[in-house]
């Protein structure tokens, strides 16, 4: 594409934009409304940086959109509710809104760990396209409106990193009694192999695997586990991400709430998550890729697990996912829809991005 024509279809597109949000803006405060003011939980700290940083966008980006007619008030974990209960206050009604990650919720809802990520799983990319494009979406209404809730994504940490240990892992036998922190299917996963998974919050991460509670802890990726001061408190960093290799966060929403706004309410919702979400995936690729190289410098001891290790986990995730599976006819419809759409999706990747990547690093 040319210079000028590049530069014309930009400011085209910009200006669209600043229209249709002028338009947008001036068409809700014409509007004879009483305006919403709804709370939102996290799961995580709200001072967290990309995750906080992401859902502050998604409401600042509501209220813009809707001449400050919707304003939603932010808590972080523990502030109002208990990190790992908001999907039972959302469910409630006790507050309108919830951010996580909906595989916390594998012990109420198994299936709903394909909507974030599952071990050997979806992409980033093949996740959002599954509900976007596929019938990813109809088949997650279709689960969580029955427990009064409506989800959408919104932010994905792209793909994370095995994690940190206090124990080199050499072979499947290595796993043995492994006391570590991580949460969803993985966790399943890792008990399978003789390991001891737990599910800790985000705040007690560091402490507990500095002072020897857990050997090892899986949390995000190199910008956030930098922050954490996790190179401080363990010897090895796993890379590989097979047990998320593109997790989303979730936006939980109590249906009644949901089902009561106008449809210009639900439409502005939905776009002001779209712009976090896109903002949220890039942010934490951009700042994994700069940490990443800042702990190379500092020598940090990068590995990866043996192919003897990565054989038996993906033989023990296949397992549990055929148990999640055979949980519910509609477990087994979402298992299957799942699948079917990765390996067309991951077909394509092949011989586009996989192949790529071969022709430019050989």
């Amino acid at each position: 594409m040319k210079r000028r024509n590049f530069l014309s279809s930009s400011l085209a597109c910009s200006a669209a934009a600043a229209s249709f949000l002028l338009g947008a803006r001036k068409a809700f405060a014409q509007k004879s409304v009483a305006p919403l003011t709804w709370r939102l939980c996290m799961a995580a700290p709200k001072t967290m940086p990309v995750w906080g940083e992401g859902v502050n966008r998604f409401v600042n980006n509501l209220k813009l959109l809707t001449a400050g007619q919707f304003v939603i008030k932010v808590y972080g974990a523990g502030e109002l509710i208990p990190a790992l209960e908001t999907f039972s206050a959302v469910k409630s009604g006790q507050i309108q809104m919830g951010h996580s990650a909906s595989y916390y919720w594998l012990g109420k809802v198994p299936a709903a760990s394909f909507f974030c990520a599952v071990p050997f799983g979806m992409s980033s990319e093949c996740l959002q396209a599954w509900v976007t494009q596929g019938d990813g979406q109809s088949l997650w209404d279709e689960l969580m409106h029955p427990h009064g809730v409506t989800c959408f994504l919104l932010g994905s940490t792209g793909h994370q990193m095995t994690g940190w240990f206090n124990k080199e892992i050499k072979s499947p036998e290595d796993l043995k009694g492994l006391k570590i922190r991580i949460p969803g299917v993985a966790s399943r996963v890792y008990a399978r192999a003789g390991a001891v998974p737990m599910l800790i919050p985000g705040g007690e991460v560091f402490t507990s695997l500095s002072t020897g509670v857990i050997d090892a802890v899986e949390w995000i990726g190199p910008y956030n586990d930098y922050l954490m001061g996790l190179h401080r408190a363990a010897r090895f960093y796993y890379a590989g991400s097979w047990h998320e290799p593109g997790p989303f966060l979730e936006l939980m929403i109590n249906k009644s709430a949901w089902d009561a706004l106008s449809n210009d309410f639900k439409f502005a919702l939905k776009a002001a998550a779209s712009e976090a979400c896109t903002w949220m995936k890039t942010a934490w690729d951009t700042r994994n890729s700069q940490y990443l190289k800042k702990m190379r410098e500092e020598g940090v001891n990068l590995r990866e697990f043996p192919t003897s290790v990565l054989k038996i986990l993906k033989k023990h995730s296949e397992a549990e996912l055929e148990k999640i599976a055979a949980g519910s006819d509609l477990a087994a419809r979402i298992y299957s829809s799942y699948r079917d759409f990765m390996l067309s999706f991951e077909d394509y990747t092949k011989i586009s991005t996989a192949g790529f990547h071969q022709a430019k690093w050989g």
